[in-house]
């Protein structure tokens, strides 16, 4: 069999270039030019703060920053991991900024924040997988600005979870986030570094520690799973306990990332997310643009009451 793919292209004749995959209408946002947008920045790097809103090209960044929303990066801008949906940095990490708790509560400070996201690049390379960094940065928030409701979107801890959880657990955040991103099947080619199984023991083990403690998960659609295949996921979710589910459009970041298999439409993600609040979830965000931490503030304060209802329903009963 002849393979031509490497073959020259005839002389006079240029290369065709792949064709750039249209996103629909209902994907589109505008570029951020925003005040707002630009005082957050100016913020962030200041303190010398990453954020998952640029690392990971958010769609939803103007917005976000335009309203002082913004979901910070610890432990530096670099992963141990490459999974084939992210845009985040592939590499060794640098050491660990001993000021990033402190520069995290200022900047919570600075920016007013009801309610603030707190994620991280993967670490392998540390002992306790950055675990205790999650510690201190809850604690500097709770010292600097107690009003602050604080949620954390965590890696999987691999090879250290259980005491992991066990010490964030111990400090105190509001919600534990850690997504599964994709469905079991694609996880080999989507999330090669992870294990399905794994990561939903840890979200587990949240609850064990503290069910008082709302835990949350999300997934991409897009990525060539099936319909039925999202619908045991969210079961999955369920048996673990899970509070929230979130679910968005996946987008490639660059050529080199996993393609898009379809855009899954408005209609397709309001379906889903009418099954998922079926099957008993406190809060569902199920849209194109949903991403971990959009809208999380009004997410948070949404699931707090949807408890307390089912609490106090639960009280009349008994």
């Amino acid at each position: 069999m002849n393979d031509m793919t490497n073959a020259p292209a005839p002389t006079g004749e240029s290369v065709a270039r792949p064709e750039r995959q249209r996103k629909p209408d209902w994907i589109r946002v505008k570029a951020p030019t925003s005040k707002g947008y630009g005082e957050t920045r100016q913020l962030m790097r200041g303190l010398g703060l990453n954020t998952v809103c640029e690392e990971a090209a958010c769609p939803n960044i103007g917005e976000c920053w335009t309203k002082k929303h913004a979901t910070v990066m610890i432990l530096g801008d670099v992963c141990t991991r490459a999974c084939a949906f992210c845009n985040v940095k592939t590499g060794m990490p640098r050491k660990v900024d001993p000021l990033e708790p402190e520069n995290v509560a200022t900047a919570a400070a600075k920016l007013g924040l009801e309610h603030i996201v707190i994620t991280s690049v993967d670490r392998d390379d540390l002992p306790d997988g950055g675990a205790g960094q999650f510690v201190k940065v809850i604690e500097a928030l709770r010292r600097t600005t107690p009003q602050t409701t604080i949620e954390i979107l965590t890696p999987d801890f691999r090879g250290k979870m259980q005491a992991a959880v066990e010490a964030i657990v111990a400090a105190g955040p509001d919600v534990y986030n850690h997504n599964l991103e994709t469905v079991p099947r694609l996880y080999p080619t989507i999330r090669p570094g992870a294990r399905y199984y794994a990561s939903l023991r840890l979200l587990e083990e949240v609850k064990r520690h503290n069910p008082l403690i709302f835990t949350k998960s999300g997934v991409m659609l897009g990525l060539g799973e099936e319909r039925l295949e999202v619908h045991q996921v969210m079961d999955d979710m369920r048996s673990a306990g899970i509070d929230f589910l979130t679910m968005g459009q996946y987008l490639q970041p660059t050529p080199k990332h996993a393609k898009v298999i379809d855009f899954v439409t408005p209609q397709a993600f309001s379906a889903y997310g009418a099954i998922a609040r079926a099957k008993g979830f406190l809060q569902v965000a199920a849209t194109p643009l949903t991403r971990s931490s959009y809208h999380a503030g009004d997410d948070f304060r949404e699931m707090r009451a949807a408890r307390e209802a089912q609490l106090a329903k639960a009280a009349q009963r008994g």
